[in-house]
């Protein structure tokens, strides 16, 4: 029978160390996480700005409470008494109360008065920092006028905003129609999203150098936000006795230090410098060749448009005719194969109780297995609106844990989208990155449903950092393999399969340029390893080490003026921590060469994989984890930590 939160931390507090008391505290955590979580998911969905101020509001009491909990000495006592007396026999209640203690110390409750209200004072004030980043980010996405409107593709046009220019200045609506057309333009809006369009749809270079330098100009005040956060998180660390923020967020986790992660992202760029730097030089004679230059330099805004030129003419690709065999209905029914084919499961829909959704387009579905019955609960939400989320999200709303030895708390998860019909269409084709971003995202998402640990502080995706991607990037082979497209990928007008030849061409374009698609990623990981590794002193200047990083570990050259990392959110949500993209990315590889590639879809591999690696969430040793899913050979011991084997990414990718 459920407690209160209050008689349950008098119960513990009269508790002999036990696996009651860890079972006492997961339940706390249960009930603060779900609120925590399903305040989120309101936070970034919901169309009604007074739901949405009551998830804030409700966020902030929770918090409140969170502080007491995390400051609370006669928990982190039980915890600490049991894990010092243990747990014979119960692996996973010993992982959790250790995780649990050093959850606590993360908090501060070991040190002083004087520190702690320092340590907390520091915690509020990094949150608010990180939330004044990204707010920035959003409200000052920074825009170009292009003159004249010409001058943007046609099949753009209807996603910016007309112009018109006057004597007496620019104005948004045309004065007389007559006169329009001379004066008409385009006001570029340089969200991340617009802008990627513009640099790969756009011929005229002079839109795309203006579009890139605004783009990557804004927001301003994040270079000052940015400063605090790096002092605010270094002065946390050094009180919580570590030297530096990076090593304070990396000790937990597989790679343990700095130092490995350093060890491991230069050695990785070293294997992908000289194939990154041939693809540069390939772009840049490709750019000459078309503009009929000699000595033409390459910049940053040439890469999407050129690269997409490349892709186009080698493999004779056009994304509009690729998109037409992925209309987003077909794209679900692609879910539902891959999770009979691999786990012997379905999704059926499900009613949704009255007040239960926050939207007309949501559905819920089952995830049901015939000998098992239910093992958990997905919402879709799927289609793009006004004041949702921007990106592509998986959000856990409940996680699994086990109640009594004949029940179970099913997990419950959300898929969080924003997929948009064309102009004209009732339907919603994706792109094939789209197609990929859903499939990532499902991967997660699997990770929570599938997951079956005896505590939620452990359920799916609740893990080390640098483990908790590899599930998703494993299910984004799924969406590039035709075995599995040919099950789901049909045109949206005729129905017709899509045709093998054409996903040949679809991979082949993939690869041209994937050795600079990883220098990026390495390069985005030196970023978020070096500003978290100083104090603000030794810092100074972002600007001058992001340009210095680019042109010491990239091809390509800094553009004077830009600061494009003042809108590169993952240096607060992951800070320190954006390496674990290239951790998973080698873990994926080596999985998908030797546990999937022979037979992706059949229900031993997917035996393999939920029996193996999925089920068990966080509540495995990771090491250990990976070890017995795919062999020792999957990760390499590095001065005290854990660094992927790298070799099977290189042979995907023809590396030496």
């Amino acid at each position: 029978m459920k407690q209160s939160r209050g008689e349950l931390i008098s119960y513990i507090s009269q508790l002999p160390p036990s696996v009651e008391i860890i079972r006492a505290m997961d339940e706390i955590s249960d009930t603060v996480c779900s609120v925590v979580d399903s305040a989120e998911l309101c936070r970034n969905t919901h169309p009604d700005m007074e739901f949405v101020e009551e998830a804030n509001k409700a966020s902030m009491r929770i918090y409140e409470y969170l502080h007491f909990l995390n400051t609370n000495h006669t928990l982190y006592n039980a915890v600490k008494k049991t894990e010092e007396e243990g747990l014979p026999g119960t692996e996973e209640a010993q992982r959790a109360a250790h995780t649990l203690r050093i959850e606590f110390e993360k908090g501060g409750i070991h040190l002083c008065a004087e520190k702690l209200d320092r340590v907390n004072q520091l915690n509020i004030e990094i949150a608010q920092l990180g939330r004044e980043f990204s707010e920035n980010i959003i409200s000052n996405p920074g825009f170009v006028d292009i003159f004249p409107a010409s001058l943007i593709p046609k099949h753009m046009q209807h996603l910016l905003e007309p112009i018109y220019r006057t004597v007496s200045g620019t104005r948004k609506v045309p004065l007389v129609s007559s006169d329009a057309a001379k004066g008409k333009g385009f006001r570029i809006t340089t969200d991340p999203g617009t802008l990627s369009s513009i640099l790969k749809w756009v011929s005229d270079d002079e839109v795309r150098r203006k579009s890139y330098i605004s783009g990557n100009s804004v927001p301003l005040a994040n270079l000052g936000v940015l400063d605090k956060l790096i002092a605010a998180r270094h002065e946390l660390a050094q009180i919580m006795g570590y030297k530096s923020y990076a090593e304070f967020a990396v000790h937990p986790n597989m790679a343990s230090s700095p130092e490995v992660v350093m060890s491991f992202l230069l050695d990785m760029n070293k294997i992908v410098r000289h194939k990154a730097d041939e693809e540069f030089k390939m772009i840049r004679d490709f750019k000459r060749k078309m503009c009929n230059e000699r000595c033409g330099d390459l910049e940053a805004w040439d890469e999407a448009y050129f690269t997409g030129m490349m892709k186009s003419s080698s493999y004779n690709l056009d994304s509009s005719v690729v998109a037409s065999y992925f209309p987003l209905p077909q794209c679900i029914e692609g879910l539902k194969v891959l999770v009979e084919s691999l786990f012997g499961a379905t999704f059926h829909k499900i009613p949704l109780e009255p007040g239960e959704s926050w939207h007309p387009d949501v559905l819920k579905m089952s995830l049901h297995h015939p000998e098992e019955g239910d093992l958990g609960y997905l919402y879709l939400d799927l289609y793009s609106r006004v004041g949702k989320y921007p990106g592509c999200a998986h959000f856990a709303i409940k996680g699994g844990r086990r109640l009594s030895e004949t029940k179970y708390q099913l997990p419950v998860v959300a898929l969080v989208c924003n997929f948009s019909a064309s102009p004209g269409s009732s339907i919603a084709t994706l792109n094939h990155w789209e197609v990929e971003t859903l499939f990532h995202e499902f991967g997660h998402a699997l990770h929570s449903l599938l997951s079956r640990t005896d505590y939620q502080h452990f359920s799916g995706t609740r893990m080390v950092l640098d483990l908790a991607e590899t599930p998703a990037h494993l299910f984004e082979y799924y969406a590039w393999d035709y075995r599995v497209l040919q099950t789901f990928a049909r045109h949206y007008l005729t129905g017709d399969v899509i045709p093998e030849k054409l996903v040949e061409s679809m991979n082949g374009a993939k690869s041209m340029f994937a050795a600079t698609d990883l220098q990026r990623q390495i390069f985005y990981s030196l970023i978020d390893q070096i500003l978290f590794r100083e104090s603000a002193s030794a810092i100074r200047d972002t600007v001058s080490i992001v340009a210095n990083l680019k042109r010491q570990y990239t091809s390509w050259k800094h553009v004077e003026g830009t600061h494009w990392h003042t809108r590169f959110n993952h240096l607060i949500a992951y800070g320190a921590g954006y390496y674990s993209y290239l951790y998973a990315k080698c873990f994926a590889a080596t999985i998908w060469q030797e546990v999937c590639l022979e037979d992706p879809l059949s229900l031993a591999t997917g035996s393999a994989l939920r029996n193996k690696f999925l089920r068990h969430g966080g509540a495995k040793d990771p090491s250990l984890l990976l070890k017995d899913f795919v062999g020792d050979h999957i990760l390499r011991s590095r001065d005290g930590g854990v660094v992927p084997n790298i070799s099977s990414l290189c042979k995907e990718m023809n590396l030496s």
